[in-house]
């Protein structure tokens, strides 16, 4: 394939209800949709999911952005590629900046899955026809208010229920939500809020028979990690510790964790998605494809990598209508009894309706060949 063009759509979402994580409360959503065009004018897309303020991680939307159009986009215009795997390789001069790499080489695999008339899942090596979704819940002002929301969401069939918690918001909040659901698979996420100094509140986590608890150390550690879970019952997930083959190899020779959780654009995209899915896969770690409040683009792509046979336990791909009252796409992400269908579509199996994305839109910024600076690498 030939790219000729790189359009960044920079849109503004907003969400249904408030998302609350131990970060901070979202209700507004900035994301970056990637679209590809290559020489016969057929477009890819792919989502950049850094948001509004590097809190997750280091990223941002603008951050993305100019890395996007200074960096990646010209790397790619006018230059032959064979396969989505050559991205990466293309881009290995520049250190992290994942979500930008990720927008990008996601578009490139949807373009290619279109050019060769497949569905990207299939292009990836998935299988799976039927894919088993959880439902992520934010933390509410009240214990109590939690109790409806997540009654909803069981009777909705999701497979899964996660909750966030923090420091004063855990042992006394699992143990009330175990009240009144004590058999639903259960897990918590505590995006990297304790330390090692929290041991005894995070052993009391264990009576409570919860799937795992999810990156509750710091967000860059693999090392205590491996500390806690020598002294926790509770399976350990990571997160934020995972954003490179690297990172998640050396988690699991130091029993940091007992399941990953892989998302795409923390780790850089597809490609290293799927090396990372094969080494847990080698070494008997069970995987699951974690959520980004992504809309649809990003959305379909993430039900794409879980058709691989190593995600074993329930992504966080929720229906569309769960964040937005409006999506990008034509069909728009439906889970029906806890379980979203593949398309057998070409590509991400949808369309970019873009009558929807303009009313979302900022502004779109536009690469071309004429745009490419001049870049030296040195050895």
């Amino acid at each position: 394939m030939k790219i000729e063009t790189v359009k960044l759509h920079k849109l503004k979402m907003k969400m249904k209800t408030p998302f609350t994580t131990s970060f901070g409360t979202q209700i507004d959503r900035y994301i970056t949709i990637v679209e590809v065009i290559d020489e016969d004018g057929l477009s890819g897309f792919g989502e950049t999911v850094a948001g509004e303020d590097p809190l997750y991680s280091e990223e941002f939307m603008d951050s993305a952005v100019i890395a996007t159009k200074k960096y990646f986009a010209p790397l790619l215009i006018n230059k032959e590629i064979n396969h989505p795997k050559e991205v990466t390789e293309i881009f290995k001069p520049f250190k992290r900046n994942n979500m930008a790499k990720s927008g990008i080489e996601t578009a490139v695999w949807d373009l290619y899955a279109k050019q060769i008339g497949e569905p990207l899942y299939k292009v990836l090596g998935g299988k799976k026809a039927e894919v088993e979704v959880g439902i992520s819940l934010g933390l509410e002002e009240t214990d109590e208010a939690i109790i409806p929301k997540i009654e909803e969401k069981v009777n909705e069939g999701y497979k899964r229920i996660k909750v966030k918690i923090k420091p004063g918001r855990d042992i006394e909040y699992v143990r009330f939500i175990r009240k009144h659901f004590p058999d639903i698979p259960l897990m918590v996420d505590a995006n990297s809020a304790y330390t090692l100094d929290d041991v005894e509140t995070l052993k009391a986590l264990d009576e409570f028979d919860l799937m795992m608890i999810e990156q509750p150390l710091g967000s860059t550690d693999i090392v205590d990690h491996a500390t806690l879970q020598k002294q926790i019952k509770t399976p350990i997930c990571l997160d934020e510790s995972i954003d490179s083959y690297e990172n998640a190899k050396a988690a699991i020779e130091l029993g940091s964790c007992e399941i990953i959780n892989v998302k795409i654009g923390r780790v850089g995209g597809l490609t290293e998605s799927i090396k990372i899915h094969d080494l847990a896969k080698g070494n008997n770690i069970p995987l699951w494809c974690g959520g980004m409040l992504e809309a649809g683009v990003g959305r379909l792509t993430n039900i794409a990598i879980t058709t691989l046979s190593n995600f074993t336990l329930p992504g966080d791909t929720a229906s569309s209508s769960r964040y937005w009252d409006m999506d990008i796409i034509t069909p728009e992400v439906v889970a029906k009894d806890g379980v979203v269908t593949v398309s057998e579509a070409p590509g991400i199996g949808a369309e970019v309706d873009f009558d929807k994305l303009n009313e979302y839109l900022i502004e779109t910024d536009v690469i071309t060949k004429n745009d490419q600076p001049q870049m030296v690498f040195f050895n």
